[in-house]
C-alpha cells in the first residue's frame, strides 16, 4: 500500500491531475470577498410617539419592550435611547449563538414585541425590528442633482426607485437601501381664522378628507352565474381632486370647499429628515447588498452594464455617480495577497535550492503549488470564500506546510544514498517518519485549533486564517506520504552523490560546521548550563512584555477616513447642512482629499464592514466619507482633526481612521449606573472633567448630558373642566395643529402619498398661546366658539434631557473619550484610571460603573479564545505522550512550547510592534510550529540504538544530520512570512514577525535545547528509556 503509487506510475499521474483539476476549478468557483462576513447578531427596535418627552418615552415604551426581552435567553445585552418621540433598542445576541440560531431569536424578538404592543399607547408606532447586516454594502451609487436651482426630489426620488428595481432583478444582488430618499406628501396648509369661522378643528377636516377617498373596498356580488367587485369611484387621485374636497361646518349647516380654507400643495416632507449630500450635491443614494455565495466580479460586471445605461437615460441636470465599489478593493486586495502567495513560494523554492539542491527543491516545489490547490479544493467544499483572511492563512501556512515534504525528501535521499532500493527507501522513510510528522501536524492543528473555534463576531472574522492552516498542513501531511517520497525516488539520480556543487546538493560551510560541532559537543557536555542558555530569549520575553504597547486592533489599510459632526441637540438639518459644507471646504485644502461625501440625520451606509450604521433621524448629526489619494494615515487624521477643531470649536467633529475588528463607539468609554438621573448627569459630568485632563484626548461625550428647550404649558385644571375640554383633548388638538393629521392619501404610479392637514407655517411659528382650541361639546346657547389656549393656562420654555440611556434595563450615562488619531486606546485608558485615583473617585451607594469601549471588546475576545484552550491543551499533551510514549518527553516537548510563546513575545518587543490581537493569534499558533523540529530531533534520538540510552556521542551524530533539515524548514518557514512583512501596515506585520521571529528562536531550542535536556531527563546513563522501536538502525557516519 505504502509504495502503490511507486508501482503504478499512472496511479500517480491521475493523483497529481486530480489535484490540479479539483483545485483549479474550485479556485475559479470560490466566491470573492475583501473580508469575511459576519453572522448579524444585532438589531435595533424603533418605536415612535409624536409629542412625548424622554421621559414619557421611557416609561411607556421602553420599559415595556425591555421587560419583554428579558425572557428571551440568548440575548446578550440591549441597549437602549429614550429621547422626545422616538425609543430606540439596540440588541445583541450571546456570541455562541449560531448562525442556524439566530434567525429563530429574532423571530422570539418579533413574538416578544408583538405581545407588548397591547400594553403601548395608542398613539405609538408599531415597534419594527431592523436586524443589522455586519458586511460593507458591494456597491453605492447616488443620483445626484447637477443644476443650480434647488433640486426636484419628485424627480430624483422616482429615478431612484426605477434603478433601484433593475439592480434588484440582477442575479446576486441581496438588498438595496436608499438613502437620502425625500419622501412625498400632500400638504393641506389651513387658515386658522377661516376654519374659525365654520367651528372646524385640523382633526375634523382630516377626518372628512379621508371620508371622501374611497379606495376601499365595497364588497362583491356573488351568484351562480357571475362573481362581480363592487367600487365606490371618486378616490383621491390628484391635487385637485383634494382641493375640490366638499367640507361641511360643524353645526351642519355651511358647504364649502378645501380650498377655500386652505392651500393645497404636492412636494417633499419638511423638513427632511435626512440628506445625502454627493461631492457638494444634493441627491439620492443607492447601496447594494450582494449575496455572500456569488462571485462579486461577476455581479458587479453586470452592475456596471445596467449603470452605464441607465447614466446614459438621465435627464439633463442629474447625474449617476459611484461612490464606493468593492470589487475594486477586492480584487486588489485578492491579487495583491496572490501576488505574495507567489513571491513567498518563490523564496522558499530558492532558499530549498540553497539548503538541499536543486532537485531536492524541484521536488518540494511541486509539493507547494498541489498542497495549497487541496486547500482550495476543500474550501469550496466547506463554502469558504476567498477574502483577506482565508488567503492570508494561505501565506501563514506557506513555510509550515512544506516541512512535512523538506523531511521527507532528506529522508528518501538519505536512505538512497546508502544504497536501498527505491521500495524499500520508501517503506522505510514511511515508517520511520510517520509518528513524528503526524504527531507534529496534529499538534500544529491543535494550536490553530483555538483561533478556528473562537466564538462570535472575532472568531468569524480571524477563523478562516487558522481554518486556511490546517486544511494546508493536513494535506502537506498527506502529500508527504503519498506522494513526496514516490517522486523523491523517481527524480533521484545514483551520480547525485558524485556532484559536489551547491547547487545539486545544498550549500556547504565548513568552517561555521566545525563551529557548530563545537558549539553542540560543549552544551551536551554541559547539558544544564546549555538548557539555561537556549532558554535566555525567552525568558528575556516574558520579562518585557509589560513593556509592550497595547493595541487590540490597529487600523485598516484603506484610502477613506469618516468622519462625524455632532451638533447641539436642538439644531435644525438645514443648519447642520450649512456646517457640512463650510467642514467640505476645509477638508478639501488638503491635497490628498479627493472628495467629500456627506450623510445628514444619518449615519453613511456601511461601506468597510464594521462601521456601525445605528443613528437616523438626528437633525444635530452628520457623517462623511472621505476619499483619499492614498492610504490614511494616523498623520494624515490628525492634521484633520486639528484643523477642524480649530475652525469649528462649537461642533464636535470626530476624524477616525477606518480600524480592523469589531465594532466600538468609542475607544475610552466609561458606564455609570443609578437610578437618579440628575445624580447620574452630575456623576457623568465629573467623570467627563477627569476625562478631559488626559493626554491625547480631543472630545469627549456624556449621553445624559444633552439638553434640549421643551415648551411647558402649564393648564388650570379648572378653565379646562369649564371650557368643556381636557388635557388630553388639549394635547390632541395642539399636535394635530404643529405636526398635523393624516386623512387619506394619493396613488401616483406605483407611490402612496399620504395627505397631511396641518396650520400654515406662518402661523405655526406663531406663538403657541395665540393658538386656538375648540371645546368637546357645544355651549349651552347652542354656539361652538373657540377658546385661546393663553386663557387655560401659562406656557413656559424649560430644558429637558435631550435623550434617557439604559443599559440591560438600568439607567446608565456613557461617558466617551475620543483620541488624537494614531494614540493607543490602552494607553488612554491606563492614565484615565490613574487620574480617576488622583481624583478619589468614588460613587455613592447604589450607584457603580464599568468600562466599555475597546477594552471591552478585547475582554470578549481574549475570553473567548481562552476558552477553548484548555480542552486542546490536553490533547495535546495527550497526542505528544501516546506519540513520545514517555510523560518525561512530552514535558521536554511542553517546555520548547512555552519557551517559544516567549520567542515571540522577545520578537515582537524586539521590532517594537504593539502587542494585540494578531500577535496573541500568531503566537499561539508559533507554539504548534515551533516544537514541530523539535519532536522530530527527539524522535530521531529515541531511536536511534545508541543516542537513546544517553550516549552524548550518537546524540550529538543524531543532531548533526537533523540539522540540514531542521535548519532547511526553519528558513523556509521564516521567509515564507516576508510577504506579510513587505506588505506594510500595522495588521499583518505583527503577527509575520510573532511566527517567523519565534521558529527562528525554536530551532536553537530544537538543536541545543533538546539534547541538553534529553540527558537531563533520562533515567541514567546506560539505562534504555521504553521508547518507539526503531524502523531500521541509522547510521551515525
Amino acid at each position: 500500500m505504502l509504495t502503490l503509487l511507486y508501482r503504478n506510475s499512472r496511479l500517480l499521474a491521475l493523483t497529481v491531475i486530480l489535484i490540479l483539476v479539483w483545485g483549479i476549478s474550485s479556485y475559479l468557483a470560490l466566491p470573492r470577498l475583501e473580508d469575511p462576513e459576519l453572522v448579524s447578531r444585532n438589531a435595533v427596535i424603533k418605536t415612535f410617539i409624536g409629542g412625548a418627552d424622554a421621559k414619557r418615552v421611557e416609561a411607556l415604551i421602553t420599559n415595556k419592550i425591555e421587560e419583554k426581552l428579558t425572557e428571551i435567553e440568548e440575548i446578550d445585552n440591549y441597549q437602549s435611547t429614550s429621547s422626545a418621540g422616538s425609543s430606540i433598542i439596540s440588541v445583541e445576541l450571546e456570541d455562541s449563538t449560531e448562525k442556524e440560531e439566530v434567525e429563530k431569536v429574532w423571530a422570539q424578538v418579533l413574538n416578544k414585541i408583538d405581545q407588548v404592543k397591547p400594553e403601548l399607547p395608542s398613539e405609538a408606532s408599531e415597534p419594527e425590528l431592523e436586524k443589522i447586516k455586519v458586511k460593507a454594502f458591494a456597491l453605492i451609487t447616488s443620483i445626484i442633482w447637477q443644476q443650480d436651482n434647488d433640486p426636484n426630489y419628485s424627480i430624483l426620488n422616482r429615478q431612484a426607485e426605477v434603478l433601484k428595481e433593475r439592480l434588484s432583478n440582477i442575479s446576486g444582488t441581496e438588498e438595496v437601501e436608499l438613502f437620502g430618499l425625500q419622501p412625498e406628501e400632500v400638504l393641506v396648509e389651513l387658515n386658522q381664522g377661516a376654519i374659525a369661522l365654520y367651528n372646524l378643528s385640523v382633526s375634523d377636516i382630516s377626518h372628512q378628507i379621508e371620508q371622501s377617498d374611497s379606495k376601499v373596498s365595497a364588497g362583491r356580488i356573488s351568484s351562480n352565474q357571475s362573481n362581480l367587485a363592487i367600487e365606490v369611484a371618486g378616490e383621491l387621485d390628484t391635487v385637485d381632486r383634494v382641493k375640490n374636497i366638499p367640507l361641511i361646518s360643524s353645526d351642519g349647516a355651511k358647504l364649502i370647499r378645501l380650498q377655500d380654507v386652505a392651500t393645497v400643495t404636492k412636494g417633499v416632507v419638511a423638513p427632511a429628515n435626512e440628506l445625502s449630500v454627493i461631492s457638494d450635491r444634493p441627491g439620492v443614494t443607492l447601496a447594494v447588498h450582494v449575496d455572500p455565495e456569488a462571485r462579486l466580479n461577476v455581479w458587479i460586471e453586470d452592475a456596471n452594464k445596467i449603470l452605464d445605461e441607465y447614466g446614459d437615460q438621465l435627464p439633463q441636470g442629474i447625474k449617476l455617480k459611484t461612490i464606493i465599489d468593492q470589487s475594486n478593493y477586492v480584487s486588489e486586495r485578492i491579487n495583491n495577497l496572490i501576488l505574495n502567495l507567489l513571491f513567498g513560494g518563490a523564496l522558499v523554492f530558492i532558499v530549498t535550492t540553497v539548503m538541499m539542491g536543486w532537485r531536492s527543491a524541484t521536488i518540494v516545489g511541486i509539493c507547494l503549488p498541489l498542497c495549497i490547490l487541496m486547500v482550495f479544493g476543500w474550501m469550496n467544499v466547506m463554502s469558504i470564500p476567498l477574502h483577506q483572511m482565508s488567503i492570508t492563512g494561505l501565506i501563514v501556512a506557506l513555510g509550515i506546510l512544506i516541512d512535512n515534504a523538506i523531511v521527507m525528501v532528506d529522508e528518501v535521499n538519505e536512505r538512497l544514498r546508502r544504497g536501498l532500493k527505491p521500495i524499500g527507501a520508501i517503506k522505510s522513510s514511511i515508517s520511520y517518519l510517520f509518528v513524528p510528522l503526524f504527531s507534529s501536524t496534529i499538534t500544529t492543528v491543535l494550536a490553530f485549533l483555538p483561533i478556528a473555534l473562537l466564538p462570535g463576531p472575532t472568531g468569524e472574522f480571524v477563523s478562516t486564517i487558522a481554518i486556511s492552516v490546517i486544511l494546508a498542513v493536513c494535506s502537506s501531511f498527506l502529500l508527504a506520504m503519498l506522494v513526496m517520497p514516490t517522486l523523491t525516488v523517481k527524480l533521484y539520480k545514483q551520480e547525485t552523490i558524485y556532484q559536489q556543487y551547491w547547487w545539486q546538493t545544498g550549500i556547504s560551510l565548513p568552517s561555521l560546521t566545525r563551529w557548530y560541532k563545537k558549539t553542540i559537543k560543549w552544551s551536551t557536555a554541559r547539558p544544564v548550563l546549555g538548557i539555561c542558555l537556549a532558554l535566555f530569549l525567552p525568558l528575556m520575553g516574558f520579562l518585557n512584555v509589560g513593556s509592550l504597547r497595547q493595541q487590540f486592533f490597529p487600523a485598516a489599510d484603506r484610502d477613506q477616513l469618516q468622519i462625524q459632526l455632532e451638533l447641539p441637540a436642538a439644531t435644525a438639518i438645514a443648519q447642520t447642512q450649512e456646517i457640512t459644507k463650510k467642514v467640505r471646504k476645509s477638508l478639501l485644502k488638503f491635497e490628498n482629499i479627493r472628495d467629500v461625501h456627506w450623510f445628514i440625520g444619518r449615519s453613511v451606509p456601511r461601506f468597510y464592514y464594521n462601521i456601525a450604521g445605528d443613528r437616523e433621524q438626528e437633525s444635530n448629526y452628520a457623517q462623511a466619507i472621505v476619499q483619499l489619494d492614498s492610504f490614511a494615515t494616523s498623520n494624515l487624521a490628525k492634521d484633520i482633526q486639528a484643523l477642524l477643531d480649530r475652525s469649528f470649536p462649537t461642533a464636535r467633529i470626530l476624524v477616525r481612521q477606518l480600524e480592523q475588528g469589531p465594532p466600538f463607539d468609542a475607544p475610552v468609554e466609561m458606564r455609570i449606573y443609578g437610578s437618579n438621573l440628575n445624580q447620574l448627569k452630575r456623576l457623568g459630568e465629573k467623570a467627563r472633567n477627569i476625562l478631559l485632563e488626559v493626554d491625547n484626548i480631543t472630545h469627549t461625550r456624556a449621553s445624559l448630558a444633552e439638553v434640549i428647550p421643551q415648551i411647558k404649558i402649564e393648564l388650570d385644571e379648572e378653565e379646562v373642566v369649564l371650557a368643556g375640554l381636557d388635557r388630553r383633548a388639549i394635547a390632541s388638538q395642539i399636535q394635530s395643529n404643529f405636526t398635523g393629521a393624516t386623512g387619506g392619501s394619493i396613488l401616483e404610479a406605483n407611490q402612496e402619498l399620504p395627505v397631511r392637514v396641518r396650520l400654515s407655517d406662518s402661523q405655526r411659528a406663531s406663538n403657541i398661546n395665540s393658538l386656538n382650541l375648540l371645546p368637546n361639546f357645544n355651549r349651552s346657547d347652542g354656539e361652538m366658539t373657540d377658546i385661546s389656549l393663553s386663557s387655560l393656562g401659562r406656557t413656559s420654555l424649560k430644558p429637558e434631557l435631550a435623550q434617557i440611556t439604559r443599559y440591560n434595563g438600568k439607567r446608565v450615562n456613557v461617558v466617551q473619550g475620543f483620541l488624537t488619531p494614531g494614540i493607543l486606546p490602552e494607553e488612554a485608558l491606563s492614565n484615565f484610571e490613574e487620574k480617576l485615583k488622583e481624583a478619589n473617585w468614588q460613587l455613592p451607594g447604589g450607584y457603580s460603573f464599568e468600562f466599555g469601549g475597546e477594552e471591552e471588546e478585547k475582554e470578549d475576545a481574549l475570553s473567548g479564545l481562552v476558552s477553548t484552550i484548555g480542552v486542546l491543551v490536553i490533547m495535546m499533551i495527550a497526542t505528544l505522550v501516546l506519540s513520545l510514549n514517555s510523560f518525561r518527553l512530552a514535558a521536554v516537548i511542553g517546555v520548547v512550547a512555552i519557551a517559544s510563546f516567549g520567542l515571540g513575545l522577545f520578537s515582537i518587543w524586539l521590532f517594537d510592534y504593539p502587542f494585540g490581537f494578531n500577535p496573541i493569534v500568531g503566537t499561539v499558533g508559533l507554539i504548534g510550529v515551533a516544537i514541530n523540529d523539535s519532536i522530530v530531533v527527539l524522535s530521531a534520538i529515541g531511536q536511534h540504538s545508541e543516542a537513546k540510552k544517553g550516549n552524548k556521542k550518537a546524540i550529538r551524530e543524531v543532531v548533526l544530520k537533523s540539522t540540514r533539515h531542521v535548519v532547511t524548514t526553519t528558513l523556509t518557514t521564516a521567509v515564507g512570512f516576508v510577504p506579510l512583512l513587505l506588505v506594510g501596515g500595522e495588521f499583518w506585520p505583527p503577527l509575520a514577525v510573532a511566527i517567523a521571529g519565534g521558529v527562528i528562536g525554536a530551532t536553537f531550542l530544537a538543536l541545543y535545547l533538546i539534547p541538553a535536556a534529553y540527558l537531563v531527563v533520562i533515567p541514567g546513563k546506560g539505562k534504555r528509556l521504553a521508547y518507539l522501536p526503531c524502523a531500521e538502525p541509522l547510521e551515525t557516519s
